[in-house]
């Protein structure tokens, strides 16, 4: 077996965090594996962890991190060229304060066994990657998981907040349903999906390669196709009951939910700086317009 280079990002805020580490460390070694491991300053760390790793050869990459550590890996490898990316496998082990995108897989911060036990078996499967262009400044991100515009991204930024001072994630949880609750604020946004355009003053807009925290549950990493959902302002009887559908997996069905998908770029013409998120990490206020789109089966993942 080749030597993994293994990214540990710990959970920022929260006390002890060697004690995950060193139990992730007792089942490497129990299982034989042959490792390097650095440990992250930071999340603006891991870009560069992870184009140093690449640039020393190494060519399975595992990242014990959330959905925004998983991102810095992937837009590091993208950037290096072309070469680096189709030698380069990515692997997850849950352990972040978002970890949707390894949800989708099945994988459970809970449950390290499983997670080191399917980095063995090195099954591995081209994705779907989302690339998000910015207007002005002229930039390029791109994502495994979700861009959100609106609302969600301003609670991305407030759960960061919260648990970055207290370490606590039921309070950042309740901070954010507090948010969810008094502050349904919308922008006016104008945009296309399809033949569709759309004109009109938006809560939030998730356009999803994969389960976007709930707000594309149908959306699949492999299938070439972008989710959009499109969610305006519901009267505050309602919200409760969005909230409920949202955490059991039935949120498209909210009558303030417009669901739709395409295979095409989506077209973000006005936004107004309204806020938005890339993979769960706050990016501040959106340009005047941007453009979401997707490269099909671009990039190698170690699934279960």
């Amino acid at each position: 077996m080749e030597r993994w280079g293994i990214i540990y990002c710990p959970k920022q805020g929260i006390r002890r965090t060697h004690k995950r580490w060193e139990h992730i460390r007792e089942l490497l070694t129990e299982r034989g594996i042959d490792y390097d491991f650095v440990q992250s300053e930071g999340l603006q760390s891991v870009k560069r962890l992870t184009q140093m790793l690449c640039n020393n050869g190494y060519t399975t990459i595992v990242i014990v991190g959330g959905d925004s550590a998983i991102n810095q890996a992937l837009n590091g490898i993208i950037e290096i060229g072309d070469e680096c990316r189709s030698r380069t496998t990515l692997g997850i082990i849950p352990n972040g304060r978002g970890n949707d995108f390894a949800s989708f897989w099945g994988l459970d911060e809970d449950d390290d066994e499983r997670s080191v036990d399917s980095l063995m078996r090195h099954r591995t499967r081209l994705v779907d990657v989302g690339v998000c262009q910015l207007a002005e400044p002229s930039e390029v991100y791109y994502f495994l998981n979700c861009v959100n515009i609106g609302l969600v991204a301003n609670i991305m930024n407030l759960k960061y907040k919260t648990r970055r001072i207290f370490g606590l994630s039921v309070l950042s949880y309740l901070s954010s349903m507090f948010l969810m609750i008094f502050q349904r604020r919308e922008w006016r946004m104008k945009f296309a999906v399809n033949e569709l355009r759309t004109e009109k003053r938006v809560m939030t807009v998730c356009v999803g390669n994969a389960r976007g925290y709930g707000l594309t549950p149908s959306a699949v990493p492999y299938n070439g196709h972008l989710d959009v959902s499109m969610v305006s302002r519901p009267e505050l009887t309602k919200l409760a009951n969005g909230i409920w559908m949202l955490l059991t997996g039935r949120f498209l069905n909210h009558k303030n939910v417009r669901a739709h998908r395409t295979s095409r770029a989506v077209m973000f013409d006005e936004l107004h700086h309204a806020p938005f998120s890339i993979d769960g990490q706050y990016m501040g206020g959106a340009p005047s317009s941007l453009e979401v789109s997707l490269l099909p089966e671009y990039f190698n993942v170690i699934i279960p």
